[in-house]
């Protein structure tokens, strides 16, 4: 069987104040068309559909649209929720995707059964698809204690919860000439994060050990790192990564979509697909001459400066790099505040003499800011 495994598309991110919409539109129509070439048995949606829990109208027709035309091509679509995804707003969508052929889990129901998808390819082909929606650390304990596993204990680990939750729902992945497949939302110990995922939910205890997974699955989807990659482990596990870099953290990632066939009998074999759709994001750097050198009409910017701070900066930055988001003074031209600046006495001193110290630590020498101060100053206290 063919499967197509994507995920974290992050629809409606907003990058620095500008809206993704248009590029998150061009990307899914080429993930769409991507489907179209390769015509998956199954396609595995694994979380992060959307930037934010109360994503727009726009939003939310553009994923509705996206999976319906999924729906369409493969003749199964298996989606999950991530940490960003309203998980109960997935699952109030579920008559309207059971309607359309998908299979949707926002969140944790209370029964296993419920995250147990069987199929049968047009060629015969069984198979069982364990759908886990990202589980937080709260609901993690819960979820175990729902499924009459062994009493969860205060001292035990996400880790812990997780895998005997993975347990419990992959007991009947020793059944033969079947492919057993899960798709989750979570951490890997091992994979490397692509730049622009939440780093609370990928840290501080969210990491779970790649042995959570058994030995006889045969192929393992995963969402939420966004860098594409395979992660060692008893099986094969893996990342599609994000379709679209969300942040400057992952300009040197390649989005994709995984190609994936797989049988009962054969180990998975997996292509990396380029989805080339979004604009790059780029880090550039140098003076105002340097800068005004530089071709970047495809890319969104972030623009380190090798400039003295001065008001106005920016201005003449974006003047000359329209597309910049992103504008920063190189770190090597801000001088570290003296320890003589950081113990000056405050009192009896202005907020204008107060301002002239925090400019002096900070290397400003443009009176302009100052003036600009002074200003304010006034605005406010009349």
């Amino acid at each position: 069987m063919k499967i197509l495994h994507t995920s974290d598309w992050h629809v409606g991110k907003v990058l620095k104040g500008q809206s993704r919409y248009d590029e998150h539109k061009a990307v899914l129509a080429q993930v769409v068309e991507i489907a179209q070439a390769e015509r998956p048995d199954l396609v595995l949606v694994a979380g992060d559909l959307y930037d934010t829990a109360a994503p727009s109208p726009q939003a939310v027709r553009l994923v509705v649209r996206a999976l319906k035309a999924l729906s369409q091509i493969a003749e199964s679509v298996v989606v999950v929720g991530g940490n960003h995804d309203n998980g109960a707003a997935l699952d109030a969508l579920r008559p309207w995707a059971e309607a359309a052929g998908i299979t949707l889990r926002g969140s944790v129901r209370d029964s296993p059964d419920e995250h147990i998808i069987d199929g049968q390819t047009a060629g015969g082909e069984r198979w069982q698809v364990v759908a886990l929606p990202f589980l937080s650390q709260r609901y993690a304990v819960r979820a175990v204690e729902m499924y009459d596993l062994t009493a969860a204990e205060a001292t035990q680990t996400y880790a812990d919860h997780l895998g005997r939750l993975i347990g419990k729902l992959t007991e009947g992945f020793d059944e033969p000439d079947r492919v057993h497949l899960l798709t989750a939302h979570l951490t890997v110990v091992g994979g490397a994060v692509g730049g622009g995922e939440r780093e609370a939910h990928t840290i501080m205890g969210y990491a779970v050990p790649s042995t959570v997974f058994p030995g006889n699955a045969h192929y393992v989807a995963l969402g939420h790192l966004h860098r594409a990659q395979q992660v060692p482990g008893p099986c094969h596990i893996r990342y599609s990564g994000s379709p679209l870099a969300v942040d400057f953290g992952e300009e040197e990632n390649v989005p994709s979509v995984s190609i994936v066939d797989v049988s009962a009998t054969t180990a998975p074999k997996v292509r990396e697909v380029p989805v080339a759709a979004a604009a790059r994001l780029r880090t550039v750097r140098g003076t105002l001459e340097q800068l005004g050198a530089i071709e970047a009409e495809d890319a969104w910017l972030r623009v380190i400066v090798r400039e003295q701070p001065r008001a106005g900066l920016r201005e003449e930055v974006q003047d000359l790099l329209p597309r910049a988001l992103e504008v920063r003074i190189d770190p090597e031209l801000v001088p570290v505040p003296g320890s003589a600046t950081r113990t000056a006495q405050r009192a009896g001193r202005s907020p204008g003499q107060l301002f002239g110290d925090y400019l002096d630590s900070k290397g400003h020498a443009d009176d302009g800011v100052r003036e600009l101060f002074h200003e304010l100053l006034a605005e406010v206290e009349s």
